[in-house]
């Protein structure tokens, strides 16, 4: 876990590796949650039997959407961002899924500060985050995550 506690303190990991978190198992009970919540029940994320005979991986697989949403809740495993009044979540650019995530794999956001701006008093970040699957070479997604912060 990396803290920090100004902008100066932020603008010192340009261009370098923040950290990593912990694994994360996206078990069958989450997948349902996401799909309930996000009204997505297609067959391939919350039939087991049906994705286990038919589906192309033999398994339900999480949507890709859900292992997006995970990025705060990792992220916070990562790096603790301290005097802030405000964080938001600004965008995500150029994200590509290379591997489905299986039921029950677990996965862990790898982060990188791309760059850091000072824009009048807000502070623009650009994380380029990696999702891993525990076991496997290629990562779940690649992109960038922007965050703005009000110090």
């Amino acid at each position: 876990m990396v803290i920090i506690n100004s902008f100066a303190e932020y603008q010192a990991y340009e261009g370098k590796e923040i950290g990593s978190s912990q694994w994360h198992k996206i078990d069958q009970e989450q997948i349902n949650k996401f799909a309930d919540a996000t009204i997505d029940h297609q067959w391939i994320h919350t039939d087991e039997e049906r994705a286990k005979n038919e589906g192309p991986f033999k398994s339900t697989i999480a949507h890709g959407y859900l292992t997006l949403a995970l990025i705060p809740y990792l992220w916070k495993q990562i790096a603790d961002i301290r005097n802030v009044k405000m964080e938001i979540n600004y965008g995500i650019e150029q994200f590509k899924f290379g591997q489905a995530v299986l039921v029950n794999d677990e996965v862990q956001l790898s982060a990188k500060l791309k760059s850091i701006v000072d824009l009048r008093g807000v502070t623009k970040v650009v994380i380029a985050a990696t999702l891993s699957i525990k076991g496997k070479t290629k990562p779940a997604y690649t992109g960038d995550v922007v965050f703005l912060y009000h110090f």
